[in-house]
């Protein structure tokens, strides 16, 4: 069983979001339309599987690879570290080539299936995008699958780690945050505040 402790993120949970996960999430997307008057040219990420099988576009509003999850799920289905590191995209503008060669995984919470869709390469098992109809506007691509360079963190933050496995060791700096559940900071807020977000 792949089990969380603590608030729930929609790329992991089966249940009714909670208010922590709810805050985490629309808080950015509340953000964006509040500065919608202001926005910057978003960043174009292109993608594919390790075969080839699967490639796709998309624009992303937070394309910086900062956030390191170490949750089981993310681990066992695209962290050979340990983690995986989620960007974030709009939906709307996924393109797809191979569409055919995909497959889809509902991750089971607490025994329960969770409605988020994590998509992968049914050749050679890359794990591609995460995206939940719950908010159905935003998609999540897995860093390791970008072909586009991206843009290099000025630090990390390591999340989930009261799930990580007893065998991971976190290469943290001293400066860098450790949450063993979820960070206060959305992927929104974290690229507002370091002045990286679409829209400032």
């Amino acid at each position: 069983m792949q089990k969380h402790e603590g608030p729930r993120d929609p790329r992991h949970d089966s249940r009714p979001p909670k208010r922590a996960t709810t805050w985490w999430l629309k808080r950015g997307q509340e953000q964006r339309e509040a500065h919608s008057t202001t926005r910057r040219e978003r960043m174009q990420l292109v993608g594919s599987c390790h075969c080839g099988a699967v490639r796709f576009s998309v624009v992303a509003y937070a394309p910086v690879p900062y956030l390191r999850c170490y949750c089981s799920i993310c681990r066992k289905t695209a962290g050979s570290g340990g983690y995986a590191i989620n960007l974030g995209a709009k939906a709307d503008t996924l393109r797809v080539e191979g569409e055919g060669n995909i497959t889809v995984f509902h991750a089971k919470i607490d025994g329960e299936e969770s409605p988020a869709e994590r998509r992968f390469c049914s050749r050679c098992g890359s794990a591609l995008w995460v995206w939940d109809p719950r908010w159905p506007e935003l998609v999540h691509p897995f860093a390791g699958v970008i072909d586009t360079p991206l843009p290099e963190p000025p630090e990390f933050e390591h999340m989930m780690l009261g799930s990580k496995a007893n065998w991971v060791r976190v290469d943290a700096r001293s400066s860098e945050k450790l949450h063993d559940e979820y960070p206060a900071q959305s992927l929104e807020d974290w690229h507002r505040t370091q002045g990286l977000l679409d829209g400032d």
